[in-house]
């Protein structure tokens, strides 16, 4: 994959004072003659330009919390805000689903159009840009993803791997300010993952776009700047992953640092001198080999 500048993003506004809002935000669920709490209270703030990963069990909250964040659903209380516009207004809803791009975990769920250019190019033609600006957002896009060679296959035909990054490429080309990635990597094979990764972190760097992703692969969301841990629907830890992955608290409901994290531990616990902050096999490359 290769994250050249995406067309959309030449002279875009300073995004230094934008950020998203969860403001008491409880979202409740009606099942079987019960009120269940998907997300109970929650208060949060995600800043522009912060690479943002989002763990916990199955049942924890993780994907109604990705859901609330455009307004695909709405809080039961309490307000979400996106650049300071309430996703429940829906005099915003445009905006904020121009601003808030989302990748989800079955891309056959995402994907409605029969050819792979013009399954990217939908959301951009529908913000009524000019032939011109849509085909140069598309190629980019494309090439971001390792897809330029396929554009104009049909995407039933692509692998699983392929019908991710074609999700991934569809919200791309709309150059959004956030993206959100609900299990971007669930289909892909380690190279793909990896490459994934870098394109996320390096187009989070180029063009301060925030990065919010769920995942329950450790390792890949060790690479964030802040994790956030959830259980039960509440936010049970929030820190940078060194932080999170050291503390008790995160074992203790159920999860598993990653490899290099818990040698990191281990080390640390036998008095051994090592950097408490190391959690990625680079990093511990970079210490052990300066």
């Amino acid at each position: 994959m290769k994250c050249s500048p995406c067309p959309g993003y030449i002279n875009e506004v300073n995004r230094v004072n934008e950020k998203i809002e969860l403001l008491n935000v409880t979202k409740t669920y009606q099942h079987a003659g019960s009120l269940v709490y998907a997300l109970n209270n929650i208060n949060l703030t995600i800043p522009q330009g912060q690479f943002v990963g989002i763990v916990g069990m199955n049942g924890s909250g993780k994907t109604t919390l990705a859901r609330l964040l455009n307004g695909l659903i709405l809080p039961s209380s309490g307000k979400v805000l996106v650049n300071g516009m309430d996703t429940t207004d829906p005099r915003y809803h445009k905006d904020i689903r121009r601003l808030v791009g989302m990748v989800f975990q079955n891309p056959d769920n995402q994907i409605i159009n029969p050819i792979v250019e013009e399954e990217v190019a939908f959301g951009v033609q529908n913000l009524h840009f000019s032939a011109a600006e849509v085909s140069r957002r598309v190629t980019w896009a494309l090439q971001a993803v390792g897809l330029s060679d396929l554009r104009h296959h049909a995407p039933h035909l692509l692998s699983g791997g392929q019908k991710q990054r074609l999700a991934v490429a569809a919200a791309l080309a709309m150059c959004p300010a956030y993206l959100v990635l609900d299990e971007p990597t669930s289909m892909l094979d380690q190279s793909g993952r990896s490459e994934l990764i870098l394109c996320l972190e390096e187009l989070r760097r180029e063009h301060g776009i925030t990065i919010i992703m769920i995942s329950h692969v450790m390792e890949e969301v060790a690479r964030a700047d802040r994790l956030i841990v959830l259980y039960q629907g509440n936010i049970h830890l929030d820190g940078s992953p060194w932080e999170v992955f050291s503390s008790p608290e995160f074992e203790h409901i159920g999860m598993t640092p990653p490899p290099i994290a818990r040698l990191t531990n281990v080390l640390i616990e036998q008095e051994h001198q090592i950097d408490k902050r190391i959690v990625t096999f680079e990093q511990m490359v970079e210490f052990l080999c300066p």
